[in-house]
């Protein structure tokens, strides 16, 4: 059986493990999401539907409205590489994605994360 590529990944389907990651951390789904809206410029709701409709990444990030334009200012490492060093656009937004889930996990001031 072929391999998914993250872009066929489910956005719906990889949420609450997101959910549950900053929880665990004391954080909370309202900040995930602030985080989730930051980097792509979706409201609440249109990120609810996402979930409800269990869109993969690609259909995901292929329709948010714009990424945050400092997104390239998220750097460092998620899974052994580099997330500036990613050629993949998607690759990289998902990657993006998981460096901010990360650092509110992680406790991270607000401000930073959104790299105000």
């Amino acid at each position: 059986m072929a391999r998914k590529t993250i872009g066929e990944m489910g956005f719906g389907h990889t949420y609450p493990y997101y959910v549950a990651k900053v929880e665990k951390k004391g954080r909370t789904e309202d900040e995930l999401v602030e985080v989730i809206s930051w980097l792509t410029g979706y409201t609440p709701a249109d990120i609810e539907e996402h979930i409800a409709n269990d869109s993969t990444f690609q259909m995901f990030f292929d329709a948010a409205p714009q990424i945050n334009p400092n997104a390239n200012l998220i750097t460092g490492v998620i899974c052994g590489i580099r997330v500036e060093d990613i050629e993949d656009p998607i690759t990289q937004k998902v990657r993006y994605l998981d460096k901010l889930v990360d650092e509110l996990a992680k406790g991270k001031a607000m401000e930073k994360i959104l790299r105000a």
